[in-house]
């Protein structure tokens, strides 16, 4: 966001919302520590899933560019996880600092960061998955798919009406 958008946002608050600076950064803080919430159990969940295909006998009949897409996908689910946690260890460390709003705006690109890593989790998984129950030759569609939808509907759909 450029300076020119924050002060038209920050006048559209106070105007409308009748919200002062900090009230907006607390309410925006709110905002995302409940989309963070929900978005982390389902990483976690995700990440502990991830962690014991190796242990499954069908593990071993993953070719070599599977065994290399699993390694990617865990490795990709154990980072969106760091990053949709990192906004809460900040807000605790820099508690009462008066660094809402650093809290608020690093937060925020963490965020955006652990979706992007939760999207080619997805799209790992669903390569994995496609191969373990239809061969290789069904692992590039279903990532290519899944990845389309990732990314149309989190950041181009949001854009669409970003820029309206």
């Amino acid at each position: 966001m450029t300076t020119d958008e924050e002060d038209d946002q920050a006048e559209w608050n106070s105007r409308v919302r009748n919200e002062t600076p900090t009230q907006q950064l607390d309410r925006n803080w709110a905002a995302l520590l409940q989309e963070l919430r929900v978005v982390q159990t389902g990483v976690q969940l995700l990440t502990g899933f991830l962690l014991t295909l190796p242990f499954q006998t069908r593990f071993d009949g993953l070719s070599t560019t599977g065994h290399v897409v699993y390694l990617v996908t865990v490795s990709a689910s154990i980072l969106a996880t760091v990053l949709l946690v990192a906004p809460v260890s900040m807000h605790r460390l820099l508690f009462r600092r008066r660094a809402i709003d650093v809290v608020v705006r690093i937060g925020n690109n963490l965020a955006i960061a652990g979706l992007f890593m939760l999207g080619m989790t997805l799209v790992g998984s669903a390569a994995l998955t496609f191969e373990i129950v239809l061969g290789i030759g069904a692992a590039a569609p279903a990532a290519v798919v899944v990845g389309l939808f990732a990314v149309g509907f989190w950041f181009v759909l949001p854009r669409i009406y970003r820029s309206r």
